[in-house]
């Protein structure tokens, strides 16, 4: 296989990447991830994936560059990291008892060929109450995590039901990376 790149700093990525027994480096690019003016969520994570691939394409144009954006989705609505404790618990109140959508877009490039594609999994958390969240919170684990908490760690406790690809929901869906990789001849 061609020299393998991961355009992603998340370690969660890099981490699933290695459960495939894949060599890799990792060359994270400095692109704008503004959500564009009516552009849909599944077009954000798209575009985002097809940005991040193209741009270290452009300056390592013999690798196989695999690029991802993940964004946890409630009521059309991008739910982000935790800002401070008041933050996290407000974004567990609107999840609380609710399903949510984890979209991730996925995007493999090659100079000959580049292979696109949006997965998403469906994760319905129980009623969570004002003991569960001081609990979750005092772990440290929901900083830095989209909506709040990490479905490969603690949280898992909470999750009721998933819909759809578990390393989705972790930062990059697995069966759906090979697959790319071997639309573009990166994988036998």
């Amino acid at each position: 296989m061609a020299n393998l790149i991961l355009a992603s700093s998340s370690p969660r990525r890099r981490e699933l990447l290695q459960q495939l027994g894949l060599s890799f480096e990792v060359l994270s690019p400095d692109i704008d991830e503004s959500v564009l003016e009516n552009e849909h969520i599944e077009q954000y994570v798209r575009r985002l994936a097809e940005t991040k691939a193209k741009t270290v394409l452009a300056s390592q144009p013999h690798a196989v560059v695999l690029a991802a954006d993940t964004s946890l989705v409630f009521n059309d609505q991008i739910i982000g990291k935790p800002e401070s404790k008041q933050h996290a618990f407000e974004i567990w109140s609107l999840l609380s008892n609710n399903e949510h959508e984890v979209l991730t877009g996925i995007s493999v490039a090659t100079a000959e060929k580049s292979v696109t594609q949006v997965v998403s999994t469906r994760v319905q958390l129980q009623k969570l109450s004002l003991e569960d969240m001081e609990y979750y919170w005092a772990t440290r684990e929901p900083l830095g995590k989209a909506g709040a908490y990490a479905i490969q760690g603690i949280a898992a406790q909470y999750v009721t039901r998933i819909e759809g690809s578990y390393t989705n929901v972790v930062g990059l869906p697995l069966h759906e990376t090979v697959q790319l990789l071997k639309a573009v001849k990166a994988l036998n």
